[in-house]
């Protein structure tokens, strides 16, 4: 397939040399989506039909199977080998069972080892004394538990029924799914954009998708999964890189930051920006020839008040208003028995005194002066967060020392929210056909509105975990979220089986769930093989280096996760025991398979084995009890196949 479309000739099928780049262009990105990946096989498993599928499904024959892989694939006829995972065909590989057998005789996975195939299992579906019924689901298993080097993998040849609705529900819901660690939610987060590409392709194509996770590391360890499915058109960015419109160089404190994300600050915003607009005095006479046709201040008055009254965005109204007043004048010249038309009022429009009343009225607003007179002017403060935010939460946000410049300001990430809220009051933001949003939890009311205006006219996959909440705005509800996301009607999902997690580390985790998210289901493993998990009192840096030198003995990687303020000791440790180790975001390998992580990070991330280190000093290391627990609960989870915790003071009580 891939040698056909580097044959294609298009010299003599396109008119200009604009659509030559552009088919060009086109070409290239096919041929990288028909790349071949050395480890990743094309078909993972086959569907044996019994009957013919219905008029829904009229490409099936009676007895007919389907190879399923990861994309469509074709022989040198057009006739299809293997079926793309999407395809409704395909739909009875991931949901049928011996109760609901969806016509399927026989369904049959298929194992590899490197890219090679070395197992296959069946399952008779429709034969409920099937002798091989009860050892089902070896390869399934083998395959979740499968040792990972590198960046993360897609889960299509091991998706779940529950996991499949999600993946496979439309583009226009939007959908939130709670997920413990190991449920598997970024991947079904990621597979439903991949399904909705397939479904939905020219649209999406036209609109754009966008995935938003809660930073680069994490972007980095998720980016190749959508390339393997054969996506390769889906952005991927952060909160920060969207509102990115002045440099951040600067920090608040949680109290501020936590004010600063409320979503009250959009409504003291507009108040702000609003309060620029005045009501004119004076009457507008627009000289044209020997004519002179005056607008009166009354009628300006109307004017203004009806654009107001519009709520449409500041700088629309601005840009409406001169056409408002040069109508206005259009009237009378056809009293007076002239027949001006669209020429003459475009000329009003640009009239010296329409132009000059215009500015007077409605001035041009710059967001990120507006946001820096905010938090630098309290008198301005006062008057439009009067009755919004209280003396103590004004004092709260207003800077100590004003910067005087945008340029100068030592922006942090709440203002940089701040500035885009007024950005979308003055201008509206461009909307995306979908948008993923990974470790929610985390968002304050305005970044999730900052999100909201990407998708306000498409939908949305909210993907987090309560548990796991670790800022002090940190999401209390998901109904809560979905509000200030502008998505009320977004359905929520949970789950609960986890694939990831040894059951024991999952069981010692979930100790710290009454304290950090009361009501919340547990997660419950599924997992066959119960990994292992050790806690070990040690004296010194260097007996956490011997757990991680033990565990690099086994194949897969390892993750040493601690306490940011202690990595550098940890840092110092490895280099004396000669181990060489990465940093989150690079890409382990066969030969280092070690990554250092401080615990602020670990968030997202998974490791065949994890030594987290001194417990205590993770909860320690958040400003309040609750946020370090929380931590604490990221950090315990971020194993796959087994977790050893060393520690030299107590552990935490909330763990006993």
């Amino acid at each position: 397939m891939r040698e056909d479309v580097e044959a294609l000739d298009i010299k003599d099928v396109t008119a200009n040399w604009v659509n030559a780049e552009v088919l060009a262009r086109q070409i290239d990105d096919r041929i990288k989506a028909l790349a071949d990946l050395s480890d990743t096989p094309l078909f993972f498993g086959r569907l044996d039909y019994l009957h013919a599928p219905g008029a829904e499904q009229a490409e099936g024959a009676d007895g007919e199977r389907f190879y399923i892989g990861r994309r469509h694939v074709h022989d040198g006829d057009g006739d299809p080998m293997v079926i793309d995972w999407r395809a409704p065909v395909s739909q009875p590989f991931y949901r049928a069972s011996r109760k609901d057998p969806m016509d399927v005789g026989l369904r049959r996975r298929f194992g590899y080892t490197g890219g090679d195939l070395t197992a296959y299992e069946d399952e008779h579906l429709s034969d409920p004394e099937d002798p091989a019924a009860a050892t089902a689901g070896k390869l399934l298993q083998r395959e979740i538990e499968r040792p990972r080097v590198g960046p993360m993998r897609d889960i299509v040849a091991t998706i779940q029924p529950e996991q499949d609705e999600i993946v496979r529900s439309g583009l226009s819901g939007t959908v939130c799914v709670q997920g413990g660690p190991g449920t598997g939610k970024t991947a079904v987060g990621l597979h439903r954009v991949a399904y909705l590409l397939y479904a939905h392709r020219e649209r999406l194509a036209r609109t754009g998708t966008l995935v938003i996770g809660p930073n680069k590391s994490f972007l980095h360890y998720i980016e190749q999964v959508l390339p393997a499915l054969g996506e390769l058109s889906v952005r991927q960015a952060t909160v920060d890189d969207l509102v990115g419109q002045v440099e951040v160089r600067g920090a608040d404190e949680a109290a501020a930051a936590v004010v600063k994300g409320d979503a009250r600050m959009a409504e003291v915003l507009r108040r702000a920006l609003y309060s620029h607009v005045r009501l004119p005095t004076e009457p507008v006479v627009v000289v044209r020839g020997s004519r002179r046709w005056r607008v009166p201040a009354y009628e300006l008055e109307r004017l203004v008040g009806e654009l107001l009254e519009r709520d449409i965005r500041y700088g629309a109204a601005r840009e409406a208003l001169p056409q408002r007043i040069a109508h206005a004048v259009l009237v009378q010249m056809e009293r007076a028995g002239e027949a001006p038309d669209d020429r003459v009022q475009d000329a009003v429009a640009r009239n010296s005194a329409v132009k000059a009343a215009v500015k007077d009225t409605w001035p041009v607003v710059d967001p990120a002066k507006l946001v820096l007179r905010l938090l630098s002017d309290a008198d301005f403060l006062a008057e439009h967060a009067d009755g919004v935010l209280s003396a103590d939460e004004q004092k709260t946000i207003l800077w100590a020392k004003p910067a005087r410049t945008v340029k100068s300001a030592r922006w942090s990430a709440a203002d940089a929210v701040l500035i885009d809220e007024a950005t979308d009051l003055i201008q509206r933001t461009h909307s995306l056909g979908h948008v993923v949003l990974d470790e929610a939890q985390d968002l304050s009311p305005m970044q999730y509105r900052a999100v909201g205006r990407r998708c306000t006219t498409g939908s949305a996959t909210v993907l987090g975990d309560l548990a796991q909440g670790t800022t002090p705005w940190a999401t209390r509800g998901w109904d809560e979220a979905l509000a200030h996301l502008g998505k009320r009607d977004g359905h929520i999902e949970e789950l609960t089986a986890g694939f990831r997690v040894p059951t024991d580390v999952i069981a010692y985790a979930s100790r710290l769930l009454p304290h950090i998210a009361p009501g919340l289901t547990p997660v419950a493993s599924v997992r066959e093989n119960p990994g292992f998990f050790e806690i070990r009192t040690v004296t010194e840096p260097a007996e956490t280096v011997a757990a991680c030198t033990r565990l690099l003995r086994h194949e897969g990687s390892t993750g040493l996760i601690a306490a940011d303020a202690r990595v550098p000791a940890l840092a110092e440790a490895l280099t004396a025991a000669g181990i060489t180790y990465l940093a989150p975001g690079e890409e382990t390998t066969r030969e280092t398979r070690l990554t250092l992580v401080p615990a602020s990070l670990a968030k997202g991330l998974e490791y065949d084995y994890v030594v987290l280190d001194e417990p205590q000093a993770v909860v320690d290391g958040e400003p309040d009890e609750r946020t370090g627990l929380r931590r604490l609960y990221v950090t315990l989870t971020r194993a796959v196949s087994g977790l050893i915790v060393t520690h030299t003071a107590p552990l935490p009580a909330q763990l006993s």
